[in-house]
């Protein structure tokens, strides 16, 4: 329940503080008073967007403030969103100049997102122009699905996430059907690059060896010359290094033991003469491997362009094209199996197919069940509603699958006898309207619910004795908890367990409204303006009190 509605700067409203109680609230005043500003202060508790000029003029900031009562089901809340100890629920919204807003649960800093979700479990607002929902197919269908019971609720967000798992597979499949000309041509590519280098075979080290072996055998014949030309000078024909200085340290030896220096020296120079010998031999062998055969530079050439060949297309080195090679096999292998995956998906397709026609077919069963029953109560609350000839039915009809199912709703009215049933988009008034959206809320809302319903004129287009059959159904509503009701009709206001008067006031080059909770005897004038008569318009005072007495 709400409690109090506290409201300053906001628009023509300077200050306002109401305390309402449970049953039926009543808000009057004249028109252009500012009885929609108590909507709009309700739609900012609710998260609702905070336009820029909503500020009262001179003002730098609009506050607004609702205490709730804590409804049982919200006390789980508790630690969480809520202080521990809360056995309230203080909503309240800040707005400046500029439009920027401030939230607040509790009095601790908030979301708007958070204001909303919570507001939402505690007001029901409807708005001056709401009853035109039922001119809409979707509300139509929510409607009836609230008559369906909770389980609905449940077989609805089935039915969502698996309409989205037939979306998500047929896309798949479009997209591998898509691909089915692309892939031909990858794999024809990645066949032919494949097999490429499969025919090379390329090897790290090998192309390493294969460079040194094309530097040697382009340099083969300075190779064969340079061995000549050293070989000449060491070999042991003519006067060569060898037989020099052989002879050198066979003459040294004769001396040997003489002097210890020269000794030493003598030593080294038959290492050397060993060495010497060694390089000369070692040439002598070195000379018979430069013979080769012809074609062999040929051959290394050619080999050397093919592997090079393949790095320039592919990185630039062997790794590289043996890592590209790799690549091929697993997207070739890939692209292989798409043809099995194009079947996988839509095997994939045809299950989430089935599963959302039977859920779909469990939706249209609790649809068809729940729509004569629904229909049949909103006939019998019709009654009370002054539209006693009224014929009322919903009618279903198939559409395409999606994620409410596959049905279509429309609500059928006849409001006269002797008149055929149609769309109450098409055929039902602003009041009628208006009365059928009370009767439904009045069976679809029967049981418990925590929530305030708040009316913003919800009587608009209804007037004569429609307007006490409108203001009795409205008590009733407001019997099971609390109805805060907006309204321009003194056979409504009349019914009020509280009524509270929106007075604008003129002066000093400004202007702004006050909100008064009125005495019986404040009420039976305020009823008295709503007749249009004057204060001292005897007949229409005693109207009033008539209206007071009936109630």
């Amino acid at each position: 329940m709400l409690s109090e509605l506290r409201v300053e700067n906001l628009l023509l409203i300077e200050s306002a503080h109401l305390e309402l109680g449970a049953g039926l609230n009543v808000l009057t005043g004249e028109t252009g008073a500012g009885k929609t500003v108590l909507a709009q202060a309700l739609d900012l508790l609710l998260g609702g967007r905070a336009r820029t000029g909503i500020v009262r003029p001179g003002a730098r900031e609009a506050y607004v403030e609702g205490v709730f009562t804590l409804p049982p089901e919200l006390e789980h809340e508790r630690g969480e969103r809520l202080p521990a100890d809360a056995s309230e629920i203080v909503l309240a919204r800040r707005a400046s100049t500029d439009g920027r807003t401030r939230a607040y649960i509790c009095g601790r800093s908030a979301t708007v997102g958070d204001l909303r979700e919570l507001g939402a479990r505690l007001i029901s607002f409807y708005g001056q122009h709401e009853h035109r929902r039922l001119t809409l197919a979707a509300a139509q269908l929510e409607i009836l699905d609230g008559a369906c019971g909770p389980e609905q609720r449940q077989r609805l967000r089935a039915c969502a996430e698996a309409h989205a798992r037939v979306r998500a597979a047929e896309q798949r499949r479009e997209e591998l059907a898509d691909r089915e000309g692309a892939r031909e041509r990858e794999l024809d590519l990645l066949a032919f690059e494949l097999d490429e280098i499969e025919q090379v075979a390329p090897e790290e080290a090998e192309h390493a060896e294969l460079v040194r072996r094309r530097e040697r055998l382009r340099s083969l014949q300075a190779l064969r010359e340079a061995c000549g030309h050293a070989e000449g000078a060491l070999g042991a024909e003519g006067a060569g290094a060898v037989e020099l200085l052989a002879g050198a340290v066979q003459r040294l030896h004769v001396v040997q033991g003489a002097d210890a220096d020269l000794d030493a020296l003598a030593d080294r120079a038959q290492t050397l003469s060993i060495d010497l010998a060694d390089v000369a031999s070692g040439l002598a062998r070195y000379r018979e491997t430069l013979e080769s055969e012809p074609s062999e530079l040929e051959a290394v050439e050619e080999r050397l362009a093919a592997i090079e060949r393949l790095m320039r297309k592919h990185g630039g080195s062997v790794a590289s094209v043996l890592a590209h090679a790799e690549r091929c096999r697993v997207r070739h292998g890939e692209l292989s199996g798409a043809a099995e995956a194009g079947e996988q998906a839509a095997l994939e397709l045809a299950r989430a197919r089935a599963d959302r026609d039977e859920l779909v077919a469990a939706l249209r069963a609790a649809r068809t069940d729940a729509a004569p029953r629904l229909a049949e109560a909103v006939r019998e609350r019709l009654l009370e509603l002054a539209m006693d000839q009224a014929r009322f039915s919903i009618e279903l009809a198939p559409r395409e699958p999606g994620p409410h199912g596959a049905d279509g709703v429309e609500f059928l009215i006849a409001p006269n006898p002797g008149v055929p049933a149609g769309p109450v988009r098409e055929i039902a008034s602003g009041g009628e309207l208006s009365r059928v959206m009370l009767a439904l809320l009045g069976v679809v809302d029967s049981g418990p619910d925590p929530r305030v319903l708040v009316f913003d004129e919800i009587d608009a287009g209804v007037g004569g004795q429609t307007s006490r059959a409108v203001g009795e159904r409205l008590r009733s509503l407001g019997q099971a908890g609390q109805l805060v009701c907006i309204t321009h009709l003194p056979q409504i206001a009349s019914l009020a367990d509280r009524h509270f008067s929106v007075v604008k006031q003129a002066g000093d080059g400004s202007t702004r409204t006050t909100v008064v909770r009125l005495d019986e005897k404040e009420v039976v004038g305020e009823l008295v303006r709503m007749l249009g008569a004057g204060e001292d318009d005897v007949a229409a005072r005693r109207h009033a009190r008539e209206l007071l007495r009936a109630a």
